[in-house]
């Protein structure tokens, strides 16, 4: 069985800096793509970036490019979301979820999901 257990979020000033983590178990990080998405209240859910070490592909939405970074560590079968230079904007709930290589971009490409973990940046 596929688990996803996100981790890290809270409350942070803007400018600050988070990081989430996602605990995966139930598959090999070799065969599959982990994208992390954010919903805010009132809106559709958003891709923020994927990684797929094994595909070679990875990307982020341009909104973060610069500020964001994901990286996983196979041995732990955790997937990190390094966020800084956060943003009022940058406010939502931050899901990752997880599908066979390679990376995509929307969200019911992906099977499995974890709970969400809150972010919020305060201005």
């Amino acid at each position: 069985e596929v688990q996803l257990v996100e981790s890290g979020g809270g409350l942070v000033q803007a400018g600050g800096s988070l990081r989430l983590s996602c605990a995966a178990s139930g598959f090999s990080f070799d065969d599959y793509a982990i994208g992390w998405f954010r919903q805010a209240p009132g809106e559709e859910r958003e891709v923020v970036g994927c990684i797929s070490s094994n595909a070679g592909s990875s990307f982020y939405r341009d909104s973060v490019k610069g500020r964001f970074v994901i990286s996983s560590d196979s041995a732990k079968n955790t997937v990190y979301l390094q966020m800084n230079a956060l943003k009022p904007e940058d406010t939502a709930v931050y899901y990752c979820a997880a599908r066979l290589a390679p990376c995509v971009v929307v969200a019911p490409a992906y099977d499995d999901w974890g709970q969400g973990t809150q972010v919020t940046v305060s201005s």
